[in-house]
């Protein structure tokens, strides 16, 4: 099992974070994995994206021309990555910053209402947990375990105050689709 995964927004969106946190998950699973991180020069408010690998096999490259995932935080990045995702992949967008349906449909999406929901509990800072929840909810390639276990374990002391919060937007963007079909 390998799977490539594109994070993608603006910076300051929590990109690298995501990430990160995913990267971390990863090897706490003891999963082989690779994190590159890209932003622009602009960091706050300029493009940043991250892919991350993470297998139960050594990775040959950690260069991804086509990923099985996409998380598109904004509309730039769902016009740059919707193309390149691989056919049966994954296609998550934050829906509270994209005006426009994706136009695949030879892939899964998932359209959630990211930062809105983010915003609902009380900081749209999570957005990134969110959609991290999503990815989670809707390929379970890591236990939501390992992510909390990461944010308890690795996260700086500031980042810690909003642990409790990061796991709430986690679950939210994990339960999305289920509370949506049952409401």
């Amino acid at each position: 099992m390998q799977t490539e995964i594109i994070i993608s927004g603006f910076g300051g969106q929590g990109v690298l974070f995501a990430g990160q946190l995913l990267a971390y998950a990863a090897m706490e699973q003891n999963l082989q994995v690779t994190w590159i991180p890209s932003y622009g020069p602009e960091m706050r408010g300029g493009t940043a994206n991250c892919t991350v690998i993470i297998s139960d096999e050594e990775i040959g490259s950690p260069v991804v021309g086509s990923p099985k995932v996409a998380l598109a935080l904004n509309l730039p990045s769902l016009d740059k990555y919707e193309p390149l995702i691989k056919t049966g992949g994954l296609l998550i967008v934050n829906a509270s910053m994209v005006d426009r349906s994706p136009r695949r449909t030879d892939i899964q999406t998932v359209m959630i209402p990211a930062s809105e929901i983010a915003e609902s509990l009380g900081d749209k800072r999570m957005t990134n947990m969110v959609m991290l929840g999503a990815l989670l909810g809707n390929l379970p390639i890591l236990p939501e375990e390992a992510i909390a276990k990461v944010l308890r374990e690795h996260t700086t002391e500031r980042m810690q105050k909003m642990l409790s919060a990061n796991l709430e937007a986690l679950k939210r963007g994990m339960n999305y689709l289920a509370e949506k079909v049952t409401s």
